[in-house]
């Protein structure tokens, strides 16, 4: 004689269960909904959080990851602040010899002594006073430093600096405020009586935006013109990563005697921001998943109670053929089971492709991990495991007469 597991067997149990969850499509989708949209929001989460610490090298500010400002160190004093270091005049040389510099220069304010700066030498009283533009003076290498182009003309070179060649170039603002819009015909300006010719107009200055109001002269030129004393501050453009190695050794590469009178600005470390922006992501996306999640779970028990109750004679009528409570229980639990696995591999392969999308969208390399991947799938599998479980004890609790009755 068999026994009641006999008689409702794995097959059975399958079976029964397949029916339950499919007997109602529409509930189904609905049912899934919520874990879909967690378990999607969890592959999202942890997808693009690999792909953006995979490309965040790359994608990183180029100004801010790159950028190093060089500066005489400081003490307070009574009257303010004053320096106690100094920037050496070939401070582009010592800072590329530095592994990791890619371009460097020197830059200083010129004080004129009030030297008015024209682009004719002609004196109108009765012209309107206009706002002279600033003069600086840089070494040739500081336009590579700060990431400027060249608009028309050149920028001076070793050569200018060394002879102290009356020559300059404009920003594209100070350009347009003097009349100066080409240099094929070598324009000069006036600083007080002296000419200078304009060899080149700048522009897109990324790091020293107030290059583009200002005069520029070679160093050596206003070291003769203007006894310029020495240089306020020196700028390198690095390559990623190389900023704790040039602030060890641009202090020691400027002033061997005494680095401390050096101070070296270097970008954050690019693991740091990494981490906080993976950090940020996942904490965004994982509260989103988790509550996404708890709605999935809810939705599960949820419409599995209202089964078990318009179930009611179909429990009793197994129950009378020898189903046991244990095998009501299962069969309920299974139907929870399959369908969180169902919202689970939708929920899966939804993150999957929203991953890629935004990847090829943003021309990066999509990164995900296959253990994240399918573990994210049989989440939905727990949860609806987890979600069943009381329903379940509902269905087996419920006994064959009460059942019958209720389900007549």
């Amino acid at each position: 004689m068999g026994s009641a597991r006999d008689r409702f067997g794995l097959r059975d149990l399958i079976a029964e269960a397949a029916y339950g969850v499919g007997a109602r499509p529409g509930r189904l989708v609905l049912t899934i909904i919520g874990t879909v949209l967690g378990v999607g929001s969890l592959v999202v989460t942890v997808g693009l959080a690999q792909t953006a610490a995979g490309q965040i090298a790359h994608q990183f500010d180029a100004v801010a990851a790159t950028q190093v400002v060089v500066e005489p160190a400081t003490a307070r004093t009574q009257g303010g602040s004053r320096a106690i270091g100094s920037i050496p005049w070939d401070v582009a040389d010592r800072l590329e010899r530095i592994a990791g510099v890619e371009a460097a220069g020197g830059i200083a304010a010129v004080d004129v002594a009030g030297a008015e700066i024209t682009a004719v030498p002609v004196n109108d009283p009765s012209a309107a006073p206009l706002a002279a533009p600033k003069v600086l003076a840089t070494t040739p290498g500081l336009l590579d430093a700060v990431r400027g182009t060249i608009v028309t003309g050149r920028y001076f070179d070793s050569g200018h600096d060394e002879r102290a060649d009356r020559v300059v170039v404009l920003g594209a603002r100070a350009a347009t405020r003097l009349g100066v819009n080409r240099v094929d015909r070598q324009p000069s300006i006036f600083i007080g009586e002296r000419p200078y010719t304009v060899i080149g107009i700048i522009d897109g200055v990324a790091r020293r935006t107030d290059l583009l109001d200002a005069v520029i002269l070679p160093v050596g030129t206003a070291r003769v013109d203007f006894a310029l004393a020495g240089l306020d501050q020196a700028q390198a453009t690095i390559a990623v990563g190389a900023g704790p190695v040039v602030a060890d050794q641009a202090p020691l590469a400027l002033d061997p005697n005494s680095p401390e009178n050096i101070e070296v600005q270097v970008p954050p470390d690019a693991s740091a921001v990494r981490t906080s922006v993976q950090a940020d992501i996942n904490a965004i996306f994982l509260a989103l998943g988790a509550v996404a999640l708890l709605v999935g779970g809810l939705g599960i028990a949820n419409v599995t109670l209202l089964s078990v109750r318009e179930r009611t004679g179909e429990i009793g009528l197994r129950r009378a053929l020898g189903a046991s409570k244990a095998d009501i229980g299962r069969q309920f639990l299974v139907e929870s089971v399959v369908i969180g696995l169902l919202g689970g591999l939708i929920g899966s392969a939804t993150g999957v492709a929203a991953v890629i999308l935004v990847s090829l969208a943003q021309g990066w390399t999509p990164i995900l991990d296959t253990v994240v991947v399918l573990g994210a799938a049989l989440l939905g599998g727990v949860i609806g495991l987890g979600a069943g479980t009381y329903p379940a004890l509902k269905a087996a609790g419920v006994e064959p007469i009460t059942a019958l009755r209720g389900g007549a």
